[in-house]
C-alpha cells in the first residue's frame, strides 16, 4: 500500500471535483474567533500558524488491532538505510518512483527535514518494528491544491508499507485510521484528511476505503491518474 506525492504543476480544479459541499463552508477568523470570547480556538490558531504540521512523533502511541503503533521522525542517519531499501522492492518502487542508490531516498526525504514544516517524513513503528513511511502533509499549502478544491489546513498523508509480511493482510487500513485520528486530535483546525493514491493502486484505495475514507473524484495529477480520498472530522465516528 503506497502512493506518490503530487509533483509540481498547475491547472485549473476538475469540474467533477468541486460541489455545494466545499463552497458553502464559513471559517471564523482569529479576530472575530476573540471578539466572540473563543479563547481555546484563537490560540489554536496560532499554535497552527507556527507549526504547520507539528510533531507527529510527539503525537504518542496508539493500541490498534494490530498492535501498539506510533509515528517516529524520520533521522537519516538512522533511517535512511531502511527507507531506501523500501523504495526499492519492484512493488513499492512502482508507484512510489525512488529506486536506486539511497541518494535517491535522501534527496527525497532531506528537503522536507530541511523544509518549513509543511511536510513532515516519518517512520510507522508497529509493536516496536519500524514497517511503513508515511509523509504527513499540509494538503492545502501543497501542488495537489491546484487539482482539488482544497480546504484551509487539510492534512494529507502519503504512506507505503515497508515489509511483505505486512501487506494483503489489512494493516494499511487499520493504520491509516489510527494516524487520520491522530491528525485530527492533534490539528483541532483540520477538518478533514485527505489521499490521492494512484487509481492502479487498488490495494491502497482499498485500504484507504476501509479506513473510512471516501472516494470524492478521480483527479488528474503531473504523474498520475488519482483517487482523491478523504477523511471528514465531522463523519469520522460513522465510518
Amino acid at each position: 500500500m503506497r502512493q506518490a506525492d503530487a509533483r509540481t504543476g498547475t491547472g485549473a480544479v476538475p469540474p467533477d471535483v468541486t460541489g455545494t459541499e466545499d463552497t458553502l463552508e464559513l471559517r471564523l477568523t482569529e479576530e472575530l474567533l476573540a471578539l466572540l470570547g473563543d479563547a481555546p480556538a484563537a490560540a489554536a490558531a496560532r499554535e497552527d500558524a507556527s507549526a504547520l504540521v507539528g510533531d507527529p512523533g510527539a503525537w504518542g502511541p496508539v493500541t490498534t488491532s494490530a498492535g501498539l503503533f506510533r509515528l517516529v521522525a524520520v533521522e537519516p542517519e538512522r533511517d535512511l538505510a531502511v527507507i531506501s531499501r523500501w523504495m526499492n522492492d519492484p512493488a513499492v518502487a512502482a508507484f512510489w518512483e525512488l529506486a536506486g542508490p539511497e541518494s535517491v531516498t535522501a534527496a527525497h526525504i532531506r528537503p522536507q527535514l530541511a523544509g518549513d514544516g509543511r511536510s513532515v517524513p516519518c517512520l510507522g513503528v508497529l509493536g516496536g518494528t519500524p514497517m511503513s513511511y508515511w509523509e504527513i502533509y499540509r494538503a492545502d499549502l501543497d501542488p495537489l491544491a491546484c487539482h482539488y478544491p482544497a480546504r484551509p489546513h487539510d492534512v494529507g498523508v502519503h504512506l507505503l508499507i515497508g515489509g511483505v509480511g505486512n501487506r494483503g493482510r489489512g494493516i494499511g487500513g487499520v493504520l491509516l485510521r489510527a494516524v487520520s485520528d491522530l491528525v485530527l486530535d492533534n490539528r483541532p483546525l483540520c477538518g478533514r484528511v485527505v489521499a490521492e493514491p494512484d487509481l492502479r493502486n487498488t490495494p491502497s484505495v482499498s485500504a484507504f476505503l476501509s479506513a473510512g475514507f471516501r472516494f470524492c473524484a478521480e483527479v488528474d495529477l503531473p504523474d498520475k491518474q488519482a483517487a482523491l480520498m478523504v477523511r471528514d472530522r465531522a463523519h469520522r465516528e460513522h465510518l
